[in-house]
């Protein structure tokens, strides 16, 4: 062996091992995927694959920076993806969500009359201090918060505690208090 080739060889068995321990390290400066899942099902109350959930898990080959909060919102009124954001590092995703078809019936001789939906006032104003609550039996968490919009019982809304930076998403339960996406009702 030439000198030149057993210097090489010393100094690859020197490196490689550092470049194995390393290697481990740089996985974990990247986002959970499958806890992003994990949370775009509970925010659309779906699971993936499930009419209303995701189409498909969050594709495991991205390579997200690490985010401390994750923001859910939808990304337009039909709710047909979810918006998954990270303002610090900043990233975001857009996962697509499952509807089935809609059922179309045509018949000629019958007329059905369909009542137009009945718009609720808001329980939850903009301004408003709210009490934001989510649990399950033997475990439950609130927070104080402030309403960022308006909403009526059973829709989503923005809001922010105090000194924060982001906003979540929370659904108004009755005035003055709501819960989290993906959670029952608190009493």
């Amino acid at each position: 062996m030439t000198r030149i080739a057993l210097r090489e060889t010393k100094m690859f068995r020197l490196i490689m091992p550092a470049l194995l321990i390393a290697a481990p390290a740089a996985a974990a400066d990247f986002q959970d995927i499958a806890a992003l899942d994990r949370a775009v099902a509970a925010f659309a109350g779906h699971g993936i694959g499930e009419d209303g959930g995701a189409r498909a898990p969050v594709d495991k080959r991205l390579k997200l920076a690490q985010c401390p909060t994750v923001a859910l919102s939808w990304r337009t009124d039909r709710h047909d993806a979810v918006v998954v954001a990270c303002s610090g590092p900043n990233w975001r995703i857009f996962v697509p969500v499952h509807h089935a078809a809609p059922v179309t019936v045509a018949a000629a001789s019958a007329v059905v009359a369909v009542a137009p939906p009945v718009k609720q006032q808001p329980v939850i104003k903009r301004g408003d201090p709210i009490v934001v609550a989510a649990g399950s039996p033997g475990f439950s968490i609130s927070r104080e918060a402030i309403a960022m919009g308006n909403a009526a019982p059973g829709e989503r809304f923005l809001a922010k505690g105090d000194g924060d930076k982001t906003q979540f998403q929370a659904i108004a339960v009755a005035p003055g208090r709501a819960t989290l996406p993906g959670w029952a009702d608190q009493p």
